[in-house]
């Protein structure tokens, strides 16, 4: 058998698990909201968008908006820098706001994130354990050295088996 490249190690989420999962967040981020509900759910962008349109709509939180932070060229992070910030006199310091994305990874985006609303609650669907620690919630956690493909990254296609044909 061939040695995989590292990004080979993959995971690979469909559209369903996608959903499936974040109701599963939503359902453990049901008891967490503050006495008074969240005031909003704030998406990090790009991958964040689709997990947060689920778990506003599964806590019914009507108030959704994005901070956008780029830290990946393709499959290359390089250190982060935000090119979109939140309505931040909706945000404030992140009290009462729910923060949504698909994966922590390094943590580093969070770490940014996190400076903008310190006091917010965040949530992701999938961890790696070096940026486990700068999240409060999440379902699933993957190994540091496993590459998650999205639904949105990919389209089917056929694929040579392992044994030759």
């Amino acid at each position: 058998m061939q040695d995989r490249l590292p990004h080979e190690k993959g995971f690979h989420v469909s559209w369903d698990q996608l959903h499936r999962d974040a109701r599963a967040l939503a359902w453990r981020l049901q008891g967490e909201a503050p006495a008074d509900g969240w005031k909003a759910v704030v998406a990090i962008t790009r991958g964040g968008m689709a997990p947060a349109m689920i778990v506003a709509r599964e806590l019914d939180i009507r108030t959704v908006d994005t901070i956008s932070v780029k830290s990946y060229n393709h499959q290359t992070q390089s250190a982060p820098v935000v090119i979109k910030s939140p309505d931040m006199d909706l945000v404030g310091d992140g009290e009462g706001v729910l923060i949504v994305d698909d994966l922590v990874d390094t943590g580093k985006t969070l770490d940014v994130v996190r400076k903008h609303m310190p006091k917010a609650k965040v949530a992701t669907i999938y961890a790696k354990p070096m940026g486990r620690d700068m999240v409060d919630t999440f379902v699933t956690e993957v190994s540091q050295d496993t590459w998650i493909f999205f639904p949105w990254d990919m389209a089917l296609q056929y694929v040579e088996p392992y044994r030759g044909v």
